[in-house]
């Protein structure tokens, strides 16, 4: 590898037939970039869809109450319950391995009509009440101030949080918002903090309209006593809320006088399960993209293999005189192994630099025009750069071999003999 006259003999090969080298060079080059660009792709459109889920803990659950579908213990079918502040406590008492229960409460929209007035001003936006480790289950940004805490919710302060498409909707650009008032239905709220969402993308626009008040003071200001609309359910790392999600159902009907069969009475969302299947559907394409990639790559290492082939015959009278001046046979074989590397190695390291600059330059489009629905950065880790590296190396050495065998078992007498 390090000798200089090796490398010599390797340039002169290459260059005695460019065109020929090119265009066998052509089918690893371009096997590499599809094989890169198809998992760049694949990452891309798994960033756009993950981004759905925002930030949001995906080892979790909403819960909310639907009507009955059996009767039950003298309740009638079709009977409609709530969630009280009480099953919380049951199910963090009752329930293992769970990590938050937050229950929730919501008011108005941001596409509904005008709640929330300042001064002169008003807007339409979504109100919800929460408690404090809601914020570990959707984090979130705050910009100034603070979130609620559990002061406010023992106190019931009416105090609230608001989004960057209220602060925008209801203050002139550079006023302050802290220690100002707002009136949410009616009623004053403190504005202690404002914030906007880790990630942007999706239904970025809501997430931007709502303000957070204490789930205590939503109950007492907007006549909600203590019931509960529903409840984002995290479980502990490790165990995934799908495997407890049933144990929860069946603590609610209980207390609830649920008939135990009823499939109906309690309406769920599980995070959890549809990252896991979007999860699932994005390594079927990745393999998918090594698959097809790898087969295309294939096909430029035959087409290696093939010119090897005829390179070896074309070189035979060569062969022969170092063979009878003294090269062993794996000098020889040496030689045609470092020819096929180099060429493999070469193009598919260019290669892999044209599908970067593909890449780059997708990127710098997605940057120009604005978030695209379902589709993100598209990129590669270092790890898909190392595999395709270590996938050239092995194909460049399988590509030498047939060839490198046959030129080892010519007799150097034979070899000599061909004009």
């Amino acid at each position: 590898m390090f000798s200089r006259d090796r490398w010599n003999e390797i340039l002169e090969a290459l260059n005695a037939n460019k065109v020929r080298t090119f265009l066998t060079a052509f089918g690893v080059f371009w096997g590499i970039t599809i094989l890169v660009l198809l998992l760049a792709l694949t990452n891309g459109l798994k960033n756009g869809v993950t981004a759905d889920f925002g930030d949001f803990a995906t080892n979790s659950m909403f819960m909310w109450t639907q009507g009955t579908s059996k009767p039950y213990k003298g309740l009638p079918k079709g009977r409609y319950f709530n969630y009280k502040i009480g099953d919380v406590a049951a199910i963090k008492s009752e329930i293992p391995n769970l990590k938050y229960v937050s229950p929730r409460n919501q008011l108005g929209g941001f596409r509904g009509a005008n709640n929330v007035i300042r001064g002169t001003r008003t807007g339409a936006f979504e109100i919800y009440g929460d408690y404090p480790e809601y914020i570990k289950q959707q984090p979130m940004d705050i910009l100034q101030g603070r979130f609620i805490s559990y002061s406010d919710i023992e106190a019931k302060r009416k105090i609230c949080v608001i989004g960057t498409g209220v602060l925008k909707g209801l203050y002139d650009k550079g006023e302050e918002a802290l220690g100002t008032y707002i009136k949410i239905n009616g009623v004053n709220f403190l504005v202690v903090g404002t914030f906007k969402m880790s990630n942007s993308q999706g239904d970025g626009e809501q997430d931007a309209s709502t303000i957070y008040i204490p789930f205590t003071t939503f109950g007492q200001a907007f006549n909600r006593g203590e019931s509960v609309g529903w409840m984002a359910i995290t479980a502990v790392d490790g165990i995934p809320i799908t495997t407890i999600k049933q144990q929860v159902f069946d603590l609610m009907k209980s207390r609830h006088k649920v008939h135990p069969e009823d499939e109906r009475a309690i309406g769920h969302f599980d995070l959890s399960e549809q990252f896991e299947r979007i999860s699932g559907l994005f390594s079927i394409l990745s393999f998918v993209g090594y698959f097809v990639g790898i087969l295309v790559l294939t096909s430029g290492i035959i087409g290696i293999n093939n010119i090897m082939l005829i390179v070896v015959k074309e070189r035979t009278k060569e062969i022969g005189i170092r063979r009878a001046l003294g090269a062993t046979p794996w000098m020889v074989k040496g030689q045609i192994l470092q020819e096929s590397l180099i060429l493999t190695i070469l193009s598919g390291m260019v290669g892999v630099s044209f599908a970067a600059l593909v890449i780059w330059i997708m990127n710098s489009i997605l940057d120009s025009v604005g978030p695209v629905e379902n589709f993100a950065n598209p990129s590669v880790s270092m790890q898909v750069v190392f595999t395709a590296l270590i996938i050239l190396v092995v194909s460049g050495l399988l590509a030498g071999l047939i060839p490198a065998n046959r030129a080892t078992k010519m007799k150097p007498v034979d070899a000599l003999r061909i004009e």
